[in-house]
Order: C-alpha cells, then sequence, then structure tokens
C-alpha cells in the first residue's frame, strides 16, 4: 500500500517508506496457529453428546476471543503502521479505526539513537529515537534496516541546511 501523496508537500519526495520489521508479526501469527490448534484438538476430542457440544462452544468462543485479541489486532495494528523519511521530514502514521499521524521537520531534529538487542542485531531492526528542538520524539520502534535508515536520516539531515544555504546565496 502506497503512503498517500496528498500529505506530501510540493517538492516533498519519498525517500524511504518503511513499516514495523516482520518480527512483531511472529507472535501474533503464533497464537492464531495455537488457537486454531485448540479448536482443532477440543473439536476431536470431545464427545457427540449434547454435553461435548456445549463444551466445544465454550472452547470455540474461548479460542476466538485469544485470536482475535493477541492474534489479530496485533496483525493489523503491525500492517497499519508506517514511517516514512521524506527530504524534509518524517512521518509517523499507525492506528486502526484511529489514526494518528505525526509530523517531525527534519531542520528541527538534534539528535537520534539507535538501539539494538542481539536479536535485533541478527535480523537488522532496532529502535530508532528521534529528538527535535522542543521536546518533541518520534520513537521508530523496530524499525527494519535500522542502521540503514539511521544513515539515511543523517544524510537528509546534512542535505537539508546546504539547500537552504543555496538558495540564500541565489535570492
Amino acid at each position: 500500500m502506497a503512503f498517500p501523496e496528498d500529505v506530501l508537500a510540493d517538492e516533498e519526495e519519498i525517500v524511504l517508506h518503511l513499516r514495523p520489521h516482520w518480527k512483531a508479526a511472529v507472535a501474533p501469527v503464533l497464537i492464531l496457529a495455537l488457537t486454531l490448534t485448540g479448536l482443532v484438538l477440543g473439536w476431536v476430542k470431545l464427545p457427540g453428546t449434547e454435553a461435548g457440544r456445549i463444551g466445544l462452544l465454550l472452547v470455540a468462543a474461548i479460542m476466538l476471543y485469544y485470536a482475535v485479541r493477541y492474534g489479530v489486532l496485533p496483525l493489523l495494528e503491525w500492517h497499519a503502521t508506517r514511517y516514512v523519511l521524506t527530504t524534509e521530514r518524517i512521518l509517523f502514521q499507525r492506528g486502526l479505526l484511529t489514526r494518528e499521524r505525526r509530523d517531525l521537520p527534519l531542520n528541527r531534529i538534534n539528535d537520534h539513537a539507535l538501539t539494538q538487542s542481539l536479536l535485533d542485531r541478527l535480523l537488522g531492526s532496532g529502535t530508532l529515537t528521534v529528538d527535535s528542538i522542543g521536546e518533541q520524539s518520534v520513537v521508530l520502534a523496530g524499525a527494519p534496516a535500522a542502521e540503514l535508515v539511521q544513515s539515511t536520516l543523517y544524510e537528509l539531515i546534512e542535505l537539508a541546511p546546504a539547500e537552504e544555504a543555496e538558495e540564500e546565496e541565489v535570492g
């Protein structure tokens, strides 16, 4: 799914368009598989009597709750989360029914830090914390190719003031 172009400024271009690393989807998928397994076991093991059918309905209701709460909803949240680096800002967007979007202009960023666990280093992901003037920050949790994102962000920050200085000299 492409990021909506209507939120971009006239000459702004998308440099990186990411969603959280796929490792965030592993636990919800495993939970979905376990709930399906529990439902199948209940269907196979419970007797075909009326009490067995009631028991199966109870097992199905419990498995459905866990599948939706801990499987489907986290997968949808993962799918709806976007990290976008443009030539002018960082956009962080998440939300299913209600959407939250935070914009952080590149010219206001004064610090960015990358945190990686051992698993993050093996998978190439990490958490990038970007601080700006005015005590605003954006946390890109589980960013894929985190080192590339950090170096690209650094390059964009370094290029932004140089372009403004050239425009002032010409004008």
